[in-house]
């Protein structure tokens, strides 16, 4: 099976303009993520986990390394070299990313922030409102808020309404950032239950999870990231 994403020597460093620093935050990381399995990044807190993940979806600029990811069309392209617009296109058709963090519109109900990835592929909004529901309903989301902006929820309902939509395009790779931190136990097994579904339509994930357990149940790969500078010394550089 070829795999969808490939890492190689992937490094990323923030750069203190005032101190004239640079601060280390993932190292030589290497790894591949395959159709219908999940890759579990783990690793204590410093180790650059959430830093993969946005280098993958170029939130962040990879410093060094490739990350070569195989599209629709059986073509492979650097994701740390591709133009602004080729990247947002690939976010739009292929790769889909659940931050701990929901980011919309302020007052865009709950329903259509769940909908909108289908609406911007195309498909009719009734439509793509009709899945959001039915997801929405399968994340124990209470109907009541499904026409209430998400600005007011509580965190676990953010959590769930983030997840909904991050979920609801079915994209050919997903990005996981701790995806159950703010659920409940019965919330979280239905998490659990919906990621081994979308694994066997095929989804390759990489993902982060909080809790050993969740790896142990839905990790196909272990890839393990060490803090890239000894945490005494991570510590002089931010307060030299």
């Amino acid at each position: 099976m070829q795999p969808i994403l490939t890492i190689e020597g992937l490094r990323k460093h923030f750069l203190l303009h005032d101190q004239d620093k640079r601060l280390p935050s993932c190292v030589d990381v290497s790894l591949s993520a395959f159709p219908g399995q999940l890759s579990a990044l783990v690793g204590p807190t410093g180790a650059g986990k959430s830093s993969v993940l946005k280098c993958v979806y170029r939130t962040y600029l990879p410093s060094a390394g490739r990350i070569l990811y195989r599209d629709g069309g059986g073509r492979e392209v650097d994701l740390a070299q591709v133009s602004e617009h080729e990247i947002l296109a690939l976010r739009r058709t292929e790769i889909g990313f659940v931050t701990q963090f929901l980011h919309c519109l302020p007052r865009k109900p709950a329903l259509d922030v769940v909908a909108e990835p289908l609406v911007i592929r195309g498909e009719a909004r009734d439509s793509a409102r009709e899945r959001a529901r039915t997801l929405l309903a399968l994340l124990d989301v209470p109907e009541r808020l499904w026409e209430v902006p998400p600005a007011t929820f509580s965190g676990g309902e953010k959590q769930r309404v983030n997840l909904a939509r991050g979920l609801i395009a079915r994209p050919r790779l997903l990005l996981l950032d701790e995806p159950t931190a703010s659920l409940d136990p019965a919330t979280t097994e239905r998490v659990v239950r919906l990621l081994q579904t979308i694994k066997q339509e095929g989804v390759a994930m990489l993902a982060i999870f909080h809790h050993p357990e969740l790896v142990r149940r839905l990790a196909d790969h272990v890839v393990e990231l060490a803090p890239p500078v000894a945490a005494t010394d991570l510590l002089e550089t931010c307060l030299s």
